[in-house]
């Protein structure tokens, strides 16, 4: 705070003040700090050069209006035209600025040098001269167009605040009439595109992005000549006139999109939707896709290309801030070291494994109950403990408690967690191996090869685990079938079984989680992208994830059951009088010819009960992980706006009473006149004295 700051506070506090009852504190603040003491009189007061200051912050960007510029607005809001901005004078102002036609009243005010209400010809045409720029395209007043609003010389008239405004408002376009009748030299109605080019710097630069201004000239390419018509002219400037309104068409377009692109037909049809007749033709629509497409001239563009035409923040991208906007992810990436990586990619994995064993634990009762359906043996109803699983689940209850329905769940948590990991990293690998870096599209045999390698690495980690897990599973129906049978612990089982009874039925469990795998990463990709309409700019839901995760693996787990029958067979310790497989073909071969065709998908119902809801709480459990516990250190992900759109709701959510923001917004209606208004410097406080005030001076 600032010594003048401080001994204005200490004096109203102790004197008391008179203010302007309609200033804001924040505005009041932003003067004060500006402000200088009138030796003689004691009043503060802002000078032009402060007035910049209170208006035009040093850290706001300048490329496209520059910051001298700002000091335009000085006139309008000294009202006595002394040279001072008193409090009241700046209370107005900032009253000025919050109304929702400013820009307008702004420039008429401007241009009301005498304070009457009205703007004459005279004092208008004397601030134009004065501040176009030496080698401006010239622009003749007495053309009719002129005429019609400010009269014949004869009979001329001041034009009141809507007359005014409405003019101004037409302007742009006469002016870019006049300079094009200007160069056409051989009154053909085709101009060079150098030409163009000069004649939208001059006139409409300062609403532009700097991607639009460096390829002016690139107009010409969309007919089959080299030179520019005026209906190509015309079409450019009746597009970058309803800049908004294109942007709300291209916004609710691509969100019909499932791949977040349009077409220059989609564009066409949305706007059809949206307006009540054709506003656009075929010519300026191929404008706007000829600008947007540049970069990226597929034909299918999405917002982030249509940014650089419609926002005109877009910087070039040679910029540095462009630069770091477009390469954020290769920044990311280049600047993050091999440690970091590591760390994060095994805090994931320790994400991932407490996701999926929350998941297991949800679902192991019904694969309990499937162990034991499947466990089953005999064609003979009578020789089957179990009727069905709902009778298999009520018997498990009763014989041997709720705590039953967990048996063997500990090394299920416990391997549970690498085969997770192992399966979706090898996946994500095989897929990034084979994806198409350019249009992210991957073909339909390498998502199955994906699938189908990252279920036989899992291998590795789930036959240990499911041989320990089903024996555990089955101990409670033969305890109830052996009488004086023991329960053995987990470690039990792997001592007795050692390393190669471990990998026991192996070759089953191949058999079972490659189709598994192959089957189901391939569907739940397409379930994203073309069902729930997933891109890369749709993320989906938690339900959405969910519902997707469940239904591909309704048909994984049904279509690989017998597979699973067989393995559990393979790995289950046999009991006297049972079959004792010696291998795939035998357990295939035994299982068909004993208890037929349908003892291949006994506890199908089961399984899928089990694999659908797994996959649903293992996703929504890593979620939630990842929101609430993010990696320590993690800067939170950036917010990309998809469109101008989303860039100017945050500015006018935090710009709305900003005098910088409305100010910058009246300057552009002031340079539709010259893009030079303002840059020659205004006099300062002493010479304003001593300009009449005809001329918006003082005297």
């Amino acid at each position: 705070m600032s010594t003048t700051t401080v001994k204005e506070v200490v004096k109203e506090s102790l004197l008391g003040s008179k203010e302007p009852s309609h200033l804001s504190a924040s505005h009041r603040a932003s003067f004060i700090n500006n402000a200088k003491k009138d030796e003689q009189t004691g009043e503060l007061y802002m000078g032009p050069d402060d007035f910049v200051e209170a208006i035009a912050p040093p850290t706001e960007d300048y490329h496209k209006i520059s910051r001298d510029q700002y000091s335009l607005l000085f006139s309008v809001a000294d009202r006595k035209g002394t040279g001072k901005v008193t409090v009241d004078d700046w209370a107005a102002f900032e009253n000025l600025l919050m109304k929702p036609d400013a820009e307008y009243e702004i420039a008429f005010r401007l241009f009301d040098v005498e304070r009457t209400g009205t703007v004459k010809y005279e004092d208008f045409r004397r601030l134009y001269e004065r501040n176009k720029g030496p080698d401006s395209i010239p622009f003749n007043w007495d053309c009719e167009w002129a005429k019609l609003y400010i009269g014949d010389k004869s009979k001329r008239h001041p034009l009141t605040y809507s007359e005014f405004s409405q003019m101004l408002r037409g302007l742009q376009g006469e002016r870019i009439r006049q300079a094009f009748q200007l160069f056409d030299k051989d009154r053909d109605g085709y101009i060079e595109p150098e030409d163009f080019a000069r004649i939208i710097r001059e006139t409409a630069k300062h609403k532009l992005s700097d991607h639009l201004l460096d390829n002016l000239t690139s107009l010409c390419n969309i007919s089959t000549g080299s030179r520019i018509s005026y209906a190509n002219v015309r079409a450019f400037q009746n597009m970058i006139m309803e800049m908004d309104l294109v942007e709300l068409i291209i916004r609710h377009a691509c969100k019909r999109s499932a791949d977040g692109k349009i077409t220059r037909t989609e564009f066409l049809n949305e706007a059809a939707k949206v307006v009540r007749f054709s506003l656009f033709t075929p010519m300026e629509a191929d404008i706007l896709f000829h600008f947007a497409s540049l970069d990226e001239p597929s034909g299918r563009l999405g917002l982030t290309d249509f940014a650089k035409v419609l926002d005109a923040s877009w910087r070039h991208r040679g910029t540095e801030e462009a630069q770091g906007g477009q390469d954020i992810a290769k920044g990311r990436s280049a600047t993050k070291t091999f440690l970091v990586r590591a760390v994060e990619s095994g805090y994931n994995f320790l994400l991932g494994s407490a996701a999926g064993a929350f998941g297991a634990f949800m679902v192991y009762p019904i694969d309990l109950v499937k162990t034991r359906m499947q466990n089953q043996r005999g064609a003979d109803p009578g020789q089957r403990l179990y009727k069905n699983s709902v009778d298999c689940f009520r018997k498990v209850i009763a014989n041997e408690g709720f705590r039953g329905l967990y048996s063997g769940v500990l090394p299920q948590l416990v391997g549970v967690a690498p085969e997770k990991a192992i399966k979706l990293t090898v996946n994500d690998l095989v897929r990034g191996f084979f994806t198409d870096r350019n249009t992210g599209n991957i073909e339909l045999k390498y998502e199955i090869l994906a699938g189908g390698s990252a279920g036989g690495c899992q291998v590795v980690f789930t036959n240990p685990l499911e041989i320990v897990k089903i024996r555990l599973q089955v101990q409670g129906e033969v305890a109830k079938a052996t009488e004086g049978a023991q329960k053995r612990s987990a470690m039990w089982i792997v001592k007795n079984l050692g390393l190669a009874g471990l990998y026991k039925g192996a070759s089953a469990c191949l058999l079972r989680d490659v189709p598994f795998s192959a089957i189901y990463f391939p569907t739940y990709s397409h379930l994203k992208k073309d069902v729930f309409g997933e891109s890369k700019t749709k993320k989906l839901g938690v339900l959405q994830l969910l519902t997707a995760g469940a239904i591909a693996g309704m048909p994984a787990a049904y279509l690989t059951t017998p597979c699973d029958v067989i393995k559990t067979r393979l790995q289950v310790e046999a009991r006297k009088g049972d079959t004792n497989y010696t291998g795939l073909r035998h357990a295939a071969s035994t299982i068909m010819k004993e208890e037929g065709f349908r003892a291949f998908f006994k506890g199908g119902p089961a399984r899928i009960l089990r694999s659908s809801p797994q996959f649903g709480f293992t996703l929504a459990a890593y979620e939630v992980l990842q929101s609430v516990l993010p990696f320590p250190g993690k800067s939170k992900q950036e917010q990309v706006h998809t469109g101008v759109a989303g860039v100017v709701d945050t500015i006018r959510e935090k710009d709305v009473a900003s005098p910088h923001a409305r100010s910058r917004n009246a300057l552009k209606i002031i340079l539709d006149l010259d893009e030079n208004f303002g840059r020659i410097k205004l006099p300062d406080q002493q010479t304003w004295k001593t300009i009449p005030r005809i001329l918006g001076g003082g005297k």
